[in-house]
């Protein structure tokens, strides 16, 4: 508790957040330029308990990019028929091409997190992702894709301020499922989950980085800063492009505007 208040006591302030913000989401352009020209391949999985700031930190990184070049995958519960085929069959095909960023905003991790606790997944099928997770991991890395894996960490008071918060805001009441309040009931068992799978899958090809995110700003701040150390991209960004002078617009009349239909302008003067 004395740690939380402290991490809280010492947060950063907007002013210098929103600065050192920018100064990273310049270097994401930049990183997001390079891997386009050289066809690199990256993944990135963020996982960590409800609450934990995963989509604050992936809306942040995002922001800027070119979506044709990042993207982010967050996957509903599978399908009957998506139950039936080999686990990572649904997660392969979300995967990069040359070229590409994506960004698993949950990933098949559901299998040793969510699936483990709620009893989705039988003994058998949970041990095998333990078995073969690793080899997966490896593989997509020996083929020449960087694969990233964050683990967002939150301490327990902190994720119930945060849970009562969403509770009386209209605007995130969405982000409260009955899933995420089961999940409260069950920290103990989410916390023995999460240290059998690190201790399984914590593999030096691609190993977890842990983001402590009790202070949401920090965490974003450090996730992205490491993110970046941790592909080695060069600015290749192009010179700004100059605009020409436009030529004249000739033999063009705008049609009537009474003949078109116009979003009212209901806010018009407000400010």
């Amino acid at each position: 508790m004395a740690d939380h208040a402290a991490h809280r006591a010492n947060k950063i302030s907007e002013k210098a957040y929103l600065a050192e913000l920018s100064r990273l989401q310049i270097e994401l352009v930049k990183l997001q330029e390079w891997v386009k020209d050289s066809g690199h391949r990256v993944a990135i999985v963020f996982e960590g308990r409800d609450a934990a700031g995963k989509g604050g930190t992936i809306k942040r990184i995002i922001e800027t990019l070119n979506p044709r070049i990042c993207r982010v995958v967050a996957l509903p519960a599978p399908t009957e028929r998506e139950k039936t085929q080999w686990y990572f069959q649904r997660y392969v095909e979300h995967l990069p091409a040359g070229g590409e960023i994506v960004i698993f905003d949950r990933s098949w991790y559901n299998r040793a997190g969510v699936e483990r606790v709620m009893g989705f997944c039988t003994d058998e099928e949970y041990r095998e992702f333990l078995r073969s997770c690793p080899e997966f991991e490896r593989l997509l890395v020996r083929s020449g894709l960087q694969l990233i894996k964050y683990w967002f960490s939150v301490s327990d008071e902190e994720q119930e301020r945060r849970f009562q918060k969403r509770l009386h805001d209209p605007t995130k009441l969405w982000k409260l499922s009955p899933m995420d309040l089961e999940s409260r009931k069950r920290w103990v068992e989410y916390s023995q989950a999460k240290d059998e799978m690190m201790a399984h899958t914590d593999i030096r090809q691609a190993p977890w980085y842990v983001v402590e995110s009790d202070v949401k700003k920090h965490a974003r701040l450090n996730c992205i800063s490491h993110l970046l150390s941790l592909i080695p991209y060069e600015d290749v960004t192009k010179e700004p492009m100059a605009l020409e002078e436009r030529p004249p617009q000739r033999d063009y009349i705008r049609p009537p505007m009474d003949e078109q239909v116009f979003v009212p302008e209901v806010h018009q003067g407000f400010l």
